[in-house]
């Protein structure tokens, strides 16, 4: 095969001599387009996989044949640069300006990495939009999901299952955009993370620039804490406060545990009885706050029937565990389809 190349802020353009057979990741975003593309055998870390072993293997086990197998995956979150140079990698799928912050990480080690192992290639702070650090300032450029996604499909050449995935996400986004009801009629809603005990309340945005909204902004929804700073924390007095109609719980998909005691204290608790979402039974987990294109495949649907059931059907009475096994009429993308994509069989 010949040397190719691919470019993409803020690493810039990276030379390749082959697809790469074992690959670094940090984030979940990166490690999700891997396996979107039929790569996942090729993951060799990512953060926290037991993580998403409870949690985004319970999206997988409804694509057919797709699969990862977490149990060697080095934890990856502030990496050791030893382990960096025993793993060996072809390819390090992470942003190198968002790891050169982590605490063992400085832009010396992220360059001596580069030269000494192999390329960084992944952008993260378009997540949220964030301000890179200086040593990068110059260099970076906020991108959507799908345009990473499309250049990590050039670098494992696989723009066909990018273009075929691709597809899929637009007839979705197409479903969605044409069925919301008008703007007047959108439930103001909340999107938190919470502990079991509701004793700290981190506060998310619904609207706005960054990956992190990829599955919540297309659904136009007044935002409850559209006022209240990303990422602080609040109390449940303020939640109260604000009144949400519609409480969208992060991170709580699949935990069934945790989920269950989420639930159980909304309900019990005599101040959060008193939010309009907490009355109403309008509170909803939702999975990772940010993810590749086959969560967010999910995350829309799980979205679409959680704020408007009367046009996308309604989101069951879950518990935790798998993603629910909706019916065909009842599913908003094939997911056959899907798994015949990331399985290549399409």
């Amino acid at each position: 095969m010949e040397s190719y190349s691919v470019t993409m802020a803020p690493a810039g353009t990276i030379e390749l001599d082959e697809v790469p057979k074992s690959v670094f990741t940090v984030l979940v975003h990166h490690a999700d387009m891997v396996v979107a593309l039929g790569h996942g055998d090729a993951l060799n870390a990512m953060y926290s996989p037991s993580n998403f072993e409870g949690n985004y293997d319970k999206l997988l086990e409804r694509l057919n044949g797709v699969s990862v197998d977490w149990s060697n995956l080095y934890n990856s979150w502030n990496p050791d640069k030893e382990t960096l140079y025993e793993l060996d990698s072809h390819l390090h799928l992470a942003d190198p300006a968002y790891v050169s912050t982590m605490d063992a990480w400085d832009t010396a080690d992220v360059e001596e990495v580069q030269t000494e192992i192999a390329p960084w290639f992944g952008n993260s702070l378009s997540r949220n939009h964030s301000e890179p650090p200086a040593d990068w300032a110059d260099q970076y450029q906020y991108y959507s999901l799908r345009d990473i996604f499309g250049k990590v499909a050039q670098v494992f050449r696989e723009q066909e299952r990018y273009e075929a995935l691709s597809d899929v996400k637009t007839t979705l986004d197409s479903t969605i955009s044409s069925s919301l009801p008008a703007s007047d009629n959108r439930p103001q809603t909340a999107r938190i993370m919470t502990t079991p005990e509701l004793d700290t309340i981190w506060t998310f945005h619904m609207n706005g620039p960054g990956f992190i909204r990829s599955h919540t902004r297309p659904f136009g929804v007044p935002d409850a804490l559209s006022d209240v700073e990303e990422s602080s924390t609040i109390d449940l007095e303020t939640l109260v406060e604000t009144d949400p109609e519609v409480i969208l719980v992060e991170n709580a998909f699949a935990r069934s545990d945790d989920w269950r005691a989420v639930k159980k204290e909304f309900h019990n608790d005599p101040v959060a009885g008193e939010i309009s979402a907490v009355k109403n039974d309008q509170v909803y987990p939702l999975s990772a706050r940010y993810g590749g294109p086959i969560m967010n495949l999910f995350q829309l649907e799980m979205v679409s029937k959680q704020l408007y059931p009367e046009q996308f059907g309604e989101w069951p009475d879950y518990d935790g565990g798998p993603y629910p096994d909706f019916s065909k009429e009842e599913q908003l993308f094939d997911r056959e389809q899907v798994a015949n994509i990331i399985n290549g069989d399409f």
